[in-house]
């Protein structure tokens, strides 16, 4: 996990029609802690709902088979249950509800030694990627992090 360039999967452990699961372990030193808080460093609450957004992506990309981009419209009941501090262990799971009519919801969560610290429902629109430089980077992405299936072509 990189916080201060928002890449917060480290690797995805598995993946199958509608549910992925991946793991990622928090920097025990980032900029990001610098100031939230000087003393007291935790992960900031926007961030857990970006890994989670970030999981739910993946997922979404791979039934897309990286062809079309899932964007975060709306997060709808985010929960926050508990603090993630500096080299917390993270397993991230998502899984999709609804897909439909270029659309798609997906509720997830983060664990932390086994307790569960965020959860929400997450809403994307699915569209074609706008531009290639963007589809490139998401297939290196995929292949750093282990997306299951892909196999370098974009089809999966």
């Amino acid at each position: 996990m990189r916080l201060e360039y928002f890449q917060m999967v480290d690797r995805v452990v598995t993946l199958d029609a509608d549910r992925i699961t991946v793991e990622s372990r928090v920097p025990e030193a980032s900029p990001v802690f610098e100031g939230h808080f000087p003393g007291y460093a935790i992960v900031p609450g926007v961030l857990l709902v970006e890994t989670m957004a970030q999981t739910a992506g993946w997922l979404l990309l791979s039934i897309e088979k990286l062809q079309r981009m899932p964007f975060l419209l709306k997060v709808n009941g985010a929960n926050f249950r508990g603090f993630v501090g500096p080299g917390a262990p993270l397993v991230v799971e998502a899984t999709r509800t609804h897909d439909g009519s270029g659309y798609a919801v997906a509720s997830a969560r983060i664990l932390s030694d086994g307790k569960r610290v965020a959860d929400a429902e997450l809403t994307f629109r699915i569209m074609d990627f706008p531009a290639e430089p963007l589809r490139q980077a998401m297939t290196e992405t995929a292949r750093r992090i282990g997306l299951p299936g892909y196999d370098g072509s974009g089809h999966g």
